[in-house]
């Protein structure tokens, strides 16, 4: 047995295909020149692999220690005593696979249309209850006289005369191991392998129309500032019939100079002189809801908290609302008449 390639790679004679895949991979990774590695182990662990890899050429090379390659050898690029299928390395590197020379060029490239962002300002009551807000887009639209095909309605579909229905042409790329051949996505069709005789005269073959739209988006009561909105299908049109992108609306709340929202809870001030708070009073206390009337009871403290449960800010996408919470400031007189003092002078003497 010339080289053992169970030590190349690694492995024991008893490892499954994914054992094999996986070591061979991360030699592969290890050791390709591109990366800083050695071609030579590379190319050992290469060799290594598409023996072990196959189960006729490893049961040939378990009993007699060679392998008779026969007329054809591998498939793909053959050159200093080693052969590199190309095919095998696109499937096991995946996002890798560029650097062989792979990579996704040779695959079907995808249309789905782009997603649009936007922003949407509403002020703190809206946030609170929600509103509908309406919203101008020009975006790319299926077309309305091929209904995204982008094919002149009436016009016959037949095999791209490029690359014969296969959706990919033949390129010759130079690698570290010389030229080789690799597939590309037919820019003729983009891979579809179909093209109508006549492109829409509306769109140009493309499926999609520039026009501005104009929609309304549900913005829920109880919304953040900061929130974003995703609503599904409302992005761009897709090429050709593929699915269109998503709308993601970023909500921006405007301050309110009589509130402050934490959580779902609303809160301010309400503000009661010196003798209300000592005697108790009755005040009112500006809310989401309006106006409303709180009782201030006798002794109640500067920094005291009146809690109106209920009145705050609906859960979002769900039952009830936050509360109101209402902080007392205690008004003191700044100028007292002659008879105030006298009255505080007794107070304070009592």
């Amino acid at each position: 047995m010339s080289k053992d390639y169970y030590k190349v790679l690694g492995v024991e004679k008893n490892a499954t295909a994914d054992d094999v895949k996986n070591a061979f991979r991360r030699l592969a990774l290890q050791h390709h020149p591109d990366r800083g590695g050695s071609a030579d182990k590379f190319k050992e662990a290469n060799e290594a692999y598409q023996v072990l890899s196959d189960p006729q050429k490893r049961a040939q090379y378990d009993r007699f220690g060679t392998v008779n390659e026969g007329p054809s050898g591998f498939q793909g690029f053959s050159g200093q005593g080693v052969n590199i299928n190309f095919e095998d390395l696109g499937d096991i590197f995946g996002g890798f696979g560029d650097l062989f020379g792979m990579g996704s060029q040779g695959r079907k490239r995808s249309r789905r249309g782009s997603d649009i962002e936007l922003d949407a300002n509403i002020g703190f009551l809206e946030a609170v209850f929600g509103v509908e807000q309406p919203v101008d887009i020009m975006k790319p639209v299926k077309c309305a006289h091929c209904k995204g095909s982008g094919g002149e309605p009436g016009a016959k579909l037949t095999n791209c005369p490029t690359c014969q229905g296969r959706g990919q042409v033949a390129q010759a790329r130079s690698t570290m191991f010389g030229v080789i051949q690799t597939m590309a996505v037919c820019s003729a069709c983009g891979g579809e392998g179909k093209k109508y005789e006549k492109q829409c005269s509306a769109c140009g073959g493309s499926g999609i129309t520039r026009e501005r739209r104009r929609m309304s988006v549900r913005i829920p009561a109880g919304i953040a500032d900061g929130a974003t909105i995703r609503i599904a299908g409302e992005g761009e049109a897709g090429e050709r019939g593929e699915s269109s992108g998503d709308l993601y609306v970023h909500v921006r709340v405007k301050r309110d100079d009589r509130f402050e929202r934490r959580g779902n809870d609303v809160m301010n001030d309400v503000k009661v002189s010196f003798a209300d708070a000592a005697l108790g009073t009755t005040a009112t206390v500006e809310t989401v809801d309006g106006e409303l009337k709180v009782k201030v009871p006798a002794g109640t403290q500067p920094g005291t908290v009146i809690k109106l449960k209920g009145r705050g800010v609906p859960h979002l996408n769900g039952s009830g609302r936050g509360d109101h919470l209402a902080t007392v400031i205690v008004e003191v007189p700044k100028k007292l008449s002659k008879k105030q003092k006298q009255l505080l002078e007794e107070l304070r003497n009592t």
